[in-house]
């Protein structure tokens, strides 16, 4: 179940079903797969949990956290495994990484050191880089570590860091208007539903005050964001599959641990970089996986 459409997922959807046909499942034969899309509309996700419940499937797959969450609402007895979620500790989703505790488990996109390898990125694109604007929800409880390191990173490298809570999109706009007052050269926006939800509105206001922006979420680069880092999507559905397998096979949600990433992915929109009148460095684009021109 996702809130995405279909077609904006296809590839992530390509790489389940490449994991479940290396573990011996092909659909139609010996695995039945129901899929729901919300398409955008996220009122409809209860909805489409409801129904999945009500067919007694054997498990749940869900991509991100408002699936997971309809999912939850849904059912607190079939499994639930998450492809995709930023913070599932924070969304209430598992008590713990290591001992999830209940019917939902699976894998993290959040890594400890992704924050200073951003920072790192960001820094490589705009070498003159001292004062960076940092937009969070503080109530995401795993970022605590991500910003420790993004924290460690600016120190070695010399950068300033600003912090700008957006609890609600309705922050938007005075933050960006606070940021660049406070003298901000570039943002990193860190994981968060809040701003992943409105990042059609984060993305608009960073080009229209000429900020180059690093995002946290690949969904941001398909809205015209400048740079993109974070865990593989498609390798991430990839191993979903693999929880799928150990619950058919028996195992329990709350004794399998959540997973964080192992494969990352780095996105550069240059069409951005011209709007913004920037040139992006060779080493950068020769450590692109995916660069939209």
């Amino acid at each position: 179940m996702n809130a995405a459409p279909a077609s904006a997922i296809a590839s992530r959807l390509a790489g389940f079903r490449t994991g479940l046909r290396a573990l011996g499942y092909v659909e139609g034969e010996n695995v039945v797969v129901e899929y729901r899309y919300a398409d955008g509309q996220l009122e409809r996700l209860s909805t489409l949990a409801a129904e999945l419940v009500q067919l007694k499937p054997d498990l749940i797959v869900t991509g991100g956290p408002q699936a997971t969450s309809a999912a939850r609402d849904a059912t607190t007895t079939v499994p639930i495994v998450m492809a995709t979620e930023s913070d599932p500790i924070g969304a209430g989703f598992v008590e713990s990484l290591a001992r999830p505790g209940g019917n939902i488990t699976g894998l993290s996109t959040l890594a400890p050191a992704m924050g200073g390898k951003s920072l790192e990125l960001l820094k490589e694109a705009l070498p003159s880089l001292s004062r960076l604007a940092l937009l969070e929800t503080s109530s995401s409880q795993s970022l605590s570590e991500v910003r420790r390191d993004t924290e460690r990173t600016a120190r070695a490298l010399g950068v300033q860091l600003s912090y700008f809570d957006l609890p609600e999109p309705t922050s938007l706009q005075p933050a960006f208007a606070a940021l660049v007052a406070g003298g901000a050269e570039a943002v990193l926006v860190l994981p968060s539903p809040v701003l992943v939800t409105q990042r059609a509105t984060v993305v608009g206001l960073a080009a229209s005050h000429r900020l180059p922006a690093m995002y946290n979420e690949p969904e941001y680069s398909q809205a015209g964001g400048l740079l993109y880092y974070g865990a593989s999507r498609l390798e991430m559905h990839r191993r979903a599959a693999g929880y799928v397998d150990k619950i058919l096979r028996g195992a329990r949600p709350s004794e399998l641990p959540v997973e964080q990433p192992a494969t990352f992915d780095l996105v550069v929109n240059l069409a951005t970089a011209r709007a913004l009148g920037r040139s992006v460095p060779r080493s950068l684009l020769e450590q692109a996986t995916e660069i939209i021109q």
